[in-house]
């Protein structure tokens, strides 16, 4: 356990430190962010065009050190970091061509979505024949183990990395949004995976939330920095790859609430929108319609923390009750 704590306080050092010297290079380098066109977005965000992005390479950084020099490296630690990393890597690749082109729009949809579903593909055959992962689904609601078989896992798993991944990119649209609740989210995962008795998972968890933690000091309203789609599809690949190997597939639609909300609001809209050309919410992703109704941007942040606490609160003791009764 205090090899876990280190990992974390380990991560959140090197994130305050490196900071600063990130974000001053970031600038100098005009790496700065792009905002969708007007009537996309709520007017106050044309402001926060130019504030330096791609962060997500910091936070990735301050993870991956720590967690390599203090953990046992284990096979099922190690996937979990390789996901992060892909993940990252394709945000990154979109995060680039945006600054490159200079507009918001980056990496095609086909081809990201391509990119993660390789990504779960690795993932599921690497959990499956080398770590052991069982193809089963747990509910831990009812404390049900179905088996569902190897194609139905692997749809499972792809669904679960390219819907995590996309989620956590929708709700990156406030300033420190989903770092928060990223950071609420791996809390979770460090208890599921420290009861389980998965440590370098817990410390990976860990770690990547203490990363999360030391960006906020940055990422905070007014944000200094963003984390880009670069962050956003680490995080969210991470937290897949987490649920995977905790087998907490199904229960990850409560710990990720918040994400979940974000994207069906997003799905909601496009498809009544085409079929009835009317709008459910005055604007999507869910955020931004709270800040369309009135709501200040840090009272939006706030609260979304605090509902991501609640469901996470409710996760873990869902999962504890399964494996102790």
């Amino acid at each position: 356990m205090s090899r876990i704590l280190i990992a974390a306080i380990g991560a959140t050092a090197l994130m305050l430190f490196l900071g600063p010297k990130f974000i001053t290079w970031l600038r100098k380098n005009e790496v700065g962010q792009f905002v969708r066109p007007q009537g996309l977005i709520p007017a106050g965000h044309d402001a926060k065009r130019g504030t330096p992005t791609m962060g997500g390479l910091l936070i990735v950084f301050a993870t991956t050190v720590p967690f390599l020099i203090l953990s046992g490296r284990s096979t099922s630690a190690m996937l979990v970091l390789f996901v992060t990393l892909a993940c990252g890597a394709i945000g990154f690749v979109d995060d680039y061509r945006k600054i490159v082109s200079k507009r918001s729009g980056g990496l095609a949809a086909r081809w990201r979505l391509l990119g993660l579903a390789a990504v779960g593909l690795v993932l599921a055959f690497v959990a499956v024949h080398v770590v052991g992962v069982p193809t089963t689904l747990g509910l831990q609601f009812n404390d049900t183990i179905v088996s569902v078989g190897p194609v139905v896992f692997l749809f499972v798993v792809l669904l679960v990395v390219s819907g995590a991944a996309n989620a956590v990119n929708l709700t990156d649209g406030l300033d420190g949004l989903a770092a928060g609740t990223c950071a609420v989210a791996l809390l979770v995962y460090t208890g599921i995976a420290f009861v389980s008795g998965q440590q370098d998972l817990a410390m990976f968890a860990a770690t990547l939330m203490g990363s999360c933690i030391g960006f906020l000091w940055f990422n905070s309203f007014p944000a200094a920095v963003f984390m880009g789609d670069t962050g956003s599809y680490a995080l969210g690949g991470a937290i897949a790859a987490l649920a995977v190997m905790t087998k907490t597939e199904v229960l990850l639609i409560i710990i990720g609430a918040v994400f979940v909300a974000e994207a069906v609001s997003v799905m909601v809209q496009v498809v009544v929108f085409r079929r009835y050309r009317r709008r459910v919410f005055l604007m999507a992703p869910l955020h931004h319609h709270f800040e369309m109704a009135g709501w200040s941007e840090t009272k939006i942040i706030v609260r979304l923390w605090l509902i991501a606490l609640i469901v996470g609160s409710i996760g873990f003791t869902l999962y504890f009750r399964s494996v102790h009764r």
